[in-house]
């Protein structure tokens, strides 16, 4: 299981670079390996691929429902007749604003600030100096996690403040999302599609009415946009810690059959949790040779990322 999330290159813009999977070039480079050396399944046949004990089968994943990835991935995909299923987070495409962990990007970014001082968010000063952007807005994105639904925008607010800049104008994410017409049209062509949420909070910190609201709009609003049930799903950030046994009964009572997180690792044919299928994030500093290795020897080189810290 490959997960992607961009296609491009991080610096057409100042969203969280950490997101950016492949250029085109590399992605289709890939798809060239994929095609003549596995059988690259899509979201429709998952469930009897994952239940099979022979083969070597290879599912392509995007999270989010970024516009590169019809604009981009999707004529490479085309070109080279292999299937993808992408997991949308639906209330970026009904009111397209700025997604909270490019917000914090985007807020370290166009500070002017050198350092934030340590507070109630912080438990230390964070250096904002050149050289020190990129390591301070993935430190800040971890700290979101790690806190309940309730005091995200509050954190949020605060950094704005901290960083003396304004909070990300939602207008400035209109051509940042796909439609739903690119959507029925990518659908129309072979591509799968699964829920992720409707605005893509971390589902372990929200009140167990919140994951079921969560899970459920988003994919009664897949389904009713393409007319079909919904049974796929992936967690946000898919982290250890990022969901729980209320996310799985809110999943089960959704209709959802199997869903994705997103630590790394690999599991042997017959041994899969439905409800915890592990996936590899591709990354564009994955070597051509290295991609190579993890697609024929997952058991070896799609290896569980290290535990967070709670």
């Amino acid at each position: 299981m490959l997960t992607y999330h961009r296609i491009g290159s991080p610096e057409c813009g100042v969203h969280d670079p950490d997101l950016w999977s492949a250029t085109q070039e590399q992605f289709d480079a890939q798809l060239h390996f994929l095609a003549r050396h596995v059988q690259v399944v899509s979201g429709d046949e998952l469930p009897d691929a994952l239940a099979q004990r022979r083969g070597r089968h290879v599912a392509l994943t995007f999270d989010d429902g970024y516009r590169d990835n019809y604009e981009l991935a999707y004529p490479v995909l085309r070109t080279h007749g292999l299937p993808a299923t992408f997991f949308l987070a639906t209330g970026f495409i009904d009111r397209p604003h700025v997604a909270w962990w490019d917000e914090i990007s985007w807020i370290v970014r166009s500070s002017r600030r050198e350092r934030i001082d340590a507070n109630g968010w912080l438990t230390e000063p964070m250096r904002l100096d050149a050289g020190h952007r990129e390591a301070a807005a993935r430190a800040l994105v971890e700290r979101y996690w790690s806190l309940p639904e309730s005091r995200t925008t509050a954190y949020l607010d605060w950094l704005a403040r901290a960083c003396q800049t304004d909070r990300a104008d939602p207008a400035a994410a209109a051509s940042t999302w796909m439609t739903w017409e690119m959507v029925r049209e990518m659908r129309a062509s072979g591509m799968a599609f699964g829920a992720h949420t409707v605005d893509h909070p971390i589902l372990a910190r929200c009140t167990a009415e919140g994951q079921a609201h969560e899970i459920a709009a988003s994919v009664a609003r897949v389904r009713e946009r393409l007319g079909e049930p919904v049974s796929l799903f992936a967690y946000p950030v898919g982290a250890r810690g990022t969901f729980d046994d209320t996310t799985r009964a809110c999943l089960r009572d959704a209709g959802i059959t199997h869903a994705f997180s997103f630590y790394g690792g690999h599991r042997r044919p017959g041994g899969q949790d439905p409800l915890d299928i592990p996936r590899a994030f591709v990354s564009p500093t994955v070597s051509p040779a290295r991609f190579r290795a993890r697609v024929a020897l997952p058991q070896v080189f799609a290896r569980p990322l290290p535990e967070p810290d709670q």
